[in-house]
């Protein structure tokens, strides 16, 4: 079954560019990319560009409405995410725990549902 890994994380929250933690931090991520294509369960996954290059778009009424920005304003935010094919959920939490902004943010996993 397959489970994506939603990364919520503050984009002010945990190592920053130009910090002497940045480097083993994004290596951390390198790291985990690499055990999930090991073991066979990587299916995708990517970094999202920053909160503020985001545009949100809705319906109402027929007219489409645009705003700069993310869906909802909060502290947290979509920062990326992996989807994962694993046997379970325990499977899929075993490895979200792994994920580096665990230990920052939180990682929210979901079923994915395929259409075939």
């Amino acid at each position: 079954m397959q489970y994506m890994c939603l990364i919520y994380n503050a984009e002010d929250n945990g190592p920053q560019p130009g910090t002497d933690e940045f480097g083993p931090y994004m290596q951390s991520y390198v790291d985990f990319t690499q055990e999930v294509q090991d073991a066979g369960v990587m299916v995708g996954g990517n970094a999202l560009q920053p909160v503020a290059t985001s545009t949100t778009v809705s319906v109402r009424g027929g007219k489409s409405e645009v705003v700069d920005g993310p869906f909802a304003e909060t502290k947290e935010q979509l920062g990326g995410y992996y989807i994962l094919d694993c046997k379970d959920l325990d499977e899929a939490l075993h490895y979200a725990a792994k994920i580096p902004d665990a230990q920052y943010g939180r990682i929210e996993v979901r079923p994915v549902m395929i259409f075939d």
